[in-house]
């Protein structure tokens, strides 16, 4: 299981959602998708961007944490 912390990444960055979904280039409904664990997918470019945004990395777990169910 995939879990997303966008939430906590933006308490950290001082950033409000409707700005990463303008600087990533994705519109909030779909950024929301993505913050509440309901996206079946997120696409390379848009992780990437996130990350180049939040100035975080995956395999950190500055982003991203997986665990077994």
């Amino acid at each position: 299981m995939i879990e997303v912390t966008l939430d906590f990444m933006l308490l950290k960055r001082k950033m409000s959602s409707k700005e990463l979904a303008e600087k990533v280039g994705i519109t909030p409904a779909n950024l929301s998708i993505l913050k509440t664990g309901k996206a079946h997918g997120v696409r390379f470019d848009t992780l990437s961007k996130i990350c180049e945004v939040l100035d975080c990395q995956p395999e950190r777990n500055d982003k991203l944490s997986h665990r077994k169910k």
